[in-house]
């Protein structure tokens, strides 16, 4: 996956973001801080994967299916796309 490559150091950045936001949940439940805090940092993380989730999944669709490279592969990009998005959705 070139395109990956190509936005690695971005993708490793919102990853990183991601642990630091893990590690935030942590440090609240071994605090015992309250319910609402928790929550409020856990859908903090839902959004930031739905993020890197489009993200990828954009740059899947730009390379492999609707890029003017795409050639051949895009019958084989479409399908993992669709299989990502059916996991995705469930």
């Amino acid at each position: 996956m070139a395109h990956t490559i190509r936005n690695q150091a971005k993708l490793i950045a919102r990853v990183r973001r991601l642990r630091g936001q893990m590690e935030a949940i942590e440090r609240a439940l071994e605090a015992e801080r309250s319910c609402g805090d928790i929550l409020n940092l856990v859908a903090s993380v839902r959004g930031a994967v739905q993020g890197l989730t489009l993200e990828l999944i954009e740059d899947h669709l730009l390379a492999h299916v609707a890029g003017p490279s795409a050639g051949t592969d895009r019958e084989q990009g479409a399908a993992e796309l669709i299989e990502v998005v059916r996991r995705y959705l469930k």
